[in-house]
């Protein structure tokens, strides 16, 4: 199967717990996510969101991942399908790591799979974009 990593990491000054309650603060992202633009559901172990995408180049996104971790302070992590299983699925993680002095490194990944990843390239390249524009705003809305 054909695979593909994204990911971007930033440093916060924040703890692992403001980073966690900003994060999985579903209901505010449109206050300040430029990336997820709706995000609601059941974050829990087995539960399923409704996530609404917006990648730097304006083309929007309609994802309905399960939720694999919801470890609060540590890391969220979900899987999602574009269209059909091993067609093009996303393993979505965000893991927050302790620095010490009250800081963190997100980093905020993504391992894709399946037959059209190979085809993918321009969207994954916004993709990441779309990940170091969030972390950045996460960063601000963390350490305010």
């Amino acid at each position: 199967m054909l695979r593909r990593t994204v990911e971007s990491d930033i440093e916060i000054d924040a703890s692992p717990e403001r980073v966690w309650n900003v994060l999985s603060d579903l209901p505010r992202h449109a206050d300040w996510d430029p990336f997820i633009r709706r995000i609601e559901g059941d974050l829990r172990q087995g539960g399923r969101l409704k996530v609404v995408l917006r990648l730097p180049d304006g083309r929007g996104m309609v994802l309905r991942p399960k939720v694999l971790t919801a470890d609060p302070g540590r890391q969220l992590r979900w899987l999602g399908h574009l269209g059909f299983p091993y067609l093009f699925d996303g393993e979505h993680s965000w893991t927050i790591e302790p620095l010490g002095d009250g800081k963190v490194r997100l980093v905020q990944q993504e391992n894709f799979r399946g037959l059209l990843v190979p085809l993918a390239g321009r969207t994954l390249a916004k993709t990441r974009q779309g990940f170091v524009g969030m972390n950045e705003a996460l960063k601000r809305r963390a350490e305010r």
